[in-house]
């Protein structure tokens, strides 16, 4: 007879990260249990027992960083991971299954109980494991054991019999081994089930898709509405969803492939010289993101699409210079503040939303901008209650306007003919051995992303105090430049 199991099955059977599993089995466990390179063990005493073949949790993070080349933090993670995962489980707490860069104790899990064997996790066998313990414990079990012991005794109460005798069968075998090898196996199996059935509220390291985001032991969708879903629902959206032929996503793959090549600078030369090969940082200084004069190739890029135009800072930055000279800069302002409402911080979302309808908006507002009454109804409507995607309608509209408009106008003005025009071409850069050499023992870490992020923030703050641009100024200087250039020459004959 098949019982149908009453919890979320969190076994193996499901699960896509096989292979990765199995590396970090296979690879990285083997390596660590090698006698002469790999973690030092020894026995150790925990409390009146001696434990064989025990590991520290600092001998455990200083064999990762060493091994990989990695920080101390990131071996930590890492050994974080493979507790996690079930590799290796701790001697002495064992609700938490992180790694202590400390004196801790831990012991290499058997090959038995490792995820990528693939056994399938039964609530029988778990509820055999509860037995096994409550009969241990005289009826003292945690609380969310005791709960799961409650409804898998009311779940399986028709051959609960078996199951305790399978626990009192195995409580007498475990007697009769030695201390130390009764301690081992207690924790082996302890750890086995916290991984595979962790306590409520806590994040398993098993989970993976949208597990990863709810509690491991939320209920699943009921019968009646996964039979609406499959057989009402999804055959009439199936129905009305657009079809693509594959010779046309295909050739869309290759236009793409074949425009973009030249500046991937994984697939192509960089100029003057590849900062991952020779350890010179010329490529990345000429291409930092608030960057004075662009390179050639990165103006260029900005001709593939709007999209590529909006996501480069200094792409933005000239398409800005060119709005304010129509006198539609409010566009792109309003299109940024739309972006740092989505994508910003949670706190003050409210008042930011408001403020960019009062700015942009609203009747009068100082930059208003043009949006059809429909979307200005959905908004005005939204805006009761604020959400991150409330001006969603009203930021696709100017894109789509930017990008219909202003952006063609913008590849034929003289701004970007300007910009191209100035724009460097760095010269390849060839280094000899010593100065490889002298290139590798200068090298240093790169910025902390938090820094550059309070550098963007900076020079945000810079221009906003700078105030609009002045557009008599701008235009004035420009007729200059027209009078003092000099005339052109003559038509060949």
């Amino acid at each position: 007879m098949t019982i149908k199991n009453a919890m979320r099955d969190h076994g193996q059977r499901y699960r896509p990260r096989m292979a990765c599993l199995k590396k970090v089995g296979s690879a990285v466990l083997l390596e660590m249990q090698d006698p002469k390179t790999g973690v030092k063990s020894q026995l150790q005493r925990l409390v009146i027992t001696t434990i064989p073949h025990a590991i520290t949790g600092e001998d455990i993070v200083a064999w990762l960083a060493n091994k990989f080349n990695i920080s101390a933090e990131e071996g930590r993670s890492l050994g974080t991971m493979l507790v996690a995962l079930g590799y290796i489980y701790p001697l002495q707490d064992h609700k938490r299954l992180v790694v202590k860069p400390d004196a801790s104790l831990y012991r290499f899990q058997t090959p038995y109980f490792w995820p990528a064997q693939q056994w399938p996790v039964e609530d029988t066998d778990y509820a055999i494991y509860l037995a096994k313990r409550n009969i241990r414990k005289k009826g003292i079990l945690e609380l969310y054991e005791q709960e799961q012991y409650n409804h898998l005794h009311k779940w399986m109460n028709h051959k609960w019999d078996f199951i305790v005798m399978q626990a009192k069968e195995q409580y007498r075998a475990g007697k009769e081994r030695k201390k130390p090898d009764r301690a081992v196996f207690d924790c082996q199996e302890r750890a086995y089930w916290v991984v595979h059935r962790p306590p409520p509220g806590t994040v398993s390291g098993m989970d993976y898709g949208l597990d990863r985001l709810i509690d491991p032991n939320a209920e699943e969708v009921t019968e009646t509405d996964l039979i609406f879903l499959t057989f009402l629902w999804l055959p009439s959206l199936s129905c009305f969803l657009p079809r693509v032929k594959s010779s046309v996503s295909i050739g869309a793959l290759v236009k793409f492939v074949t425009t973009h090549k030249n500046h991937d600078p994984f697939l192509a030369q960089c100029l003057p010289s590849n900062p991952w090969v020779t350890d010179d940082v010329s490529y990345w200084t000429l291409n930092m993101a608030n960057v004075e004069i662009p390179t050639k190739m990165r103006v260029e890029r900005w001709t593939f699409s709007f999209v590529e135009l909006l996501e480069d800072p200094r792409g933005r930055d000239d398409f800005r210079f060119f709005l304010k000279k129509e006198f539609s800069g409010e566009n792109l302002a309003f299109w940024e503040g739309c972006e740092d409402l989505k994508w910003g911080a949670a706190a003050g979302m409210s008042e930011k939303a408001q403020h960019i309808y009062k700015t942009f908006l609203a009747r009068g507002a100082p930059r208003w901008i043009n949006i059809d009454g429909t979307t200005m109804e959905a908004t005005v409507r939204g805006l009761k209650h604020p959400h991150r995607y409330v001006l969603d309608a009203a930021q696709t509209h100017i894109f789509m306007l930017m990008k219909k408009d202003s952006y063609g106008r913008y590849l034929k003005s003289q701004v970007f003919k300007d910009t191209t025009k100035n724009a460097i071409n760095p010269e390849e850069q060839k280094f000899t051995d010593a100065q490889l050499d002298q290139n590798a023992r200068n090298r240093r870490p790169s910025l902390s992303p938090i820094a550059i992020r309070q550098m963007e923030l900076e020079q945000k703050a810079k221009l906003a105090a700078s105030g609009p641009v002045d557009i008599t100024q701008v235009m004035s200087k420009l007729s200059k430049q027209g009078k003092d250039a000099p005339p052109p020459p003559p038509p060949k004959k």
